[in-house]
């Protein structure tokens, strides 16, 4: 199943962390193969899809659509690299709220 709720804009200047290990990887929901986006929501250009039993790491989160998914109903989105965001609705962070620095 492809979900149609992920993304970020590409380029959006999300700094990567200056020590990989400091770094944490969350699942995404089992079954489901996660559209990654060019911004925080649903209206942003698909970018790529993430296969299935994917693990991302999460550098910072963002507000922007709010997307109902296995973990709930969200409206953060986590960025995942540099222009690239997903639905924390899809990503098993075990919070309902933000789990890294907000974007910015």
């Amino acid at each position: 199943m492809t979900v149609d709720h992920i993304g970020e804009a590409e380029g959006a200047g999300v700094a990567e962390p200056a020590v990989a290990a400091a770094v944490r990887y969350y699942p995404v929901a089992p079954g489901h193969r996660l559209n990654v986006r060019s911004g925080p929501g649903t209206s942003y250009a698909v970018v790529r899809t993430l296969p299935l039993s994917a693990q991302v790491p999460i550098f910072c989160q963002s507000p922007g659509t709010t997307v109902t998914g296995p973990y709930g109903t969200s409206n953060i989105w986590c960025s995942i690299a540099a222009g690239q965001y997903v639905s924390d609705a899809y990503v098993k962070t075990g919070s309902d709220g933000y789990v890294a620095p907000r974007c910015g």
